[in-house]
């Protein structure tokens, strides 16, 4: 049986299930582990780690903790309670019409980010002025059609990650901020942060950023070292503002003061700061690597929220869950008509019913022709369904991406 347990009452003998947090939080080879000591304890404790799950079946048990299924039931009433406030970003332009924009855009700024990292292995300096203006298109498309170039980042090659992280996280981020109401300079200085963030990268060998499989202490604190090394590449750029120096230096600092390059408090982290950090890792934990699976968006957005307790500014990632909706875009959901859909657009005051792209009957288990539901409207109306749940595709053996742009 799979428990949630505090860090507190952890011993030796109890064999963790799942660490719970990012892989990059933990400083251990693997991902499970048999508690052999004490010294482990605490070095699961010093790594900012508070609960995590344990398996009774293999280890010690807590006999009053609660099980995964009584957790994540909780965790469900609570997100669904702030699926009733008003997310505040609509859609402009209809999907389709954005998309063939957004193609552009993603590849423009893939190349771009490109040229910026091989630059910087050189030694030279970030030129702004190629930056400014791909930072000035994906706000754009956000204004005009949110999900078009956030469900399009969905898709990564795992030999490009690196460079669509940053496409990614400069979009989510915009798209952040837009929808907390930030100005059109704020919003600017913040995407031009998210481009930027992972500059540091550049200085990390090939070999260490793609390793197929858990890093070394040693390897782990070159890693470590790229927010430090990005903001000194940002600084050969007379005109770079403080706030993408801000984000490049601080997207991996965590509001309990575990994170890094300077274990920073809360109060000390700026607000942009905070919400790159949320934005960094939702696209980290739902990308396919060479040495881990990929989440689904919402079971991602579940995981931030829960981690939220500890390492998020809990009211900057409800309002992320709200900016991206509980059902993101790209996500495949189940309906009650036994029907699988990918989201194409959350609704504007209903985040439980977006509009859905079905293309596959799980009772006949065959694909249908590709139809567009509101899942707000009455039966007869294009709507009168309900998402059960949403899907991982590796169950029904499909690809949802496939059926996100269809016409």
């Amino acid at each position: 049986m799979i428990k949630k347990i505090h860090v507190r009452q952890v011993k030796a003998g109890m064999f963790i299930h799942d660490f719970n947090c990012h892989w990059m939080d933990h400083p251990f080879l693997r991902n499970q582990l048999m508690v052999s000591s004490e010294e482990e304890i605490r070095k699961i404790a010093s790594a900012g780690i508070h609960e995590l799950y344990i398996d009774t079946d293999k280890g010690l048990d807590v006999q009053d903790a609660p099980t995964v299924q009584e957790a994540s039931s909780a965790l469900e009433r609570e997100i669904l309670d702030i699926a009733s406030v008003r997310p505040a970003a609509t859609a402009r332009v209809s999907l389709a019409e954005e998309l063939t924009r957004a193609v552009k855009i993603k590849d423009q700024a893939h190349q771009l980010v490109r040229t910026v990292m091989h630059d910087a292995r050189l030694g030279k300096a970030v030129e702004l002025d190629q930056v400014e203006p791909v930072v000035q298109d994906i706000t754009e498309s956000i204004l005009r059609n949110p999900g078009a170039l956030m469900g399009l980042l969905r898709i990564k090659n795992k030999d490009d990650y690196t460079f669509l992280h940053s496409v990614s996280v400069c979009t989510l981020l915009v798209a952040f901020c837009r929808s907390s109401g930030m100005d059109a300079e704020l919003t600017r200085q913040a995407g031009l942060g998210g481009l930027l963030h992972d500059t540091g990268k550049a200085l990390v060998p090939d070999e260490v950023l793609n390793k197929p499989g858990r890093l070394t202490e040693a390897e782990f604190d070159l890693i470590r070292k790229h927010p430090k090394d990005g903001h000194e590449i940002l600084l050969k750029s007379p005109a770079i503002g403080p706030i993408p120096l801000d984000i490049t230096l601080h997207h991996h600092e965590r509001m309990d003061g575990s994170g890094y390059p300077d274990k920073l408090p809360a109060e000390r982290i700026s607000t942009l700061a905070q919400m790159a950090a949320i934005v960094d890792v939702y696209d980290a934990i739902t990308a396919d690597r060479c040495y881990h699976k990929g989440m689904s968006a919402a079971e991602a957005l579940r995981k931030i929220y829960e981690w939220s307790k500890f390492h998020f500014n809990p009211q900057q990632v409800q309002s992320f869950l709200r900016c991206v909706g509980i059902y993101p875009v790209g996500t495949l959901v189940l309906l009650e008509s036994g029907r699988l859909g990918v989201v194409t657009e959350p609704h504007a005051t209903n985040l439980l019913a977006p509009k859905v792209r079905v293309f596959f009957s799980t009772r006949s288990d065959t694909y249908i022709k590709p139809e567009e539901v509101d899942l707000s409207r009455p039966l007869g109306m294009g709507g009168g369904d309900k998402i059960l749940s949403h899907e991982p595709p590796e169950k029904w053996r499909v690809d949802p991406m496939k059926f996100f742009s269809v016409a």
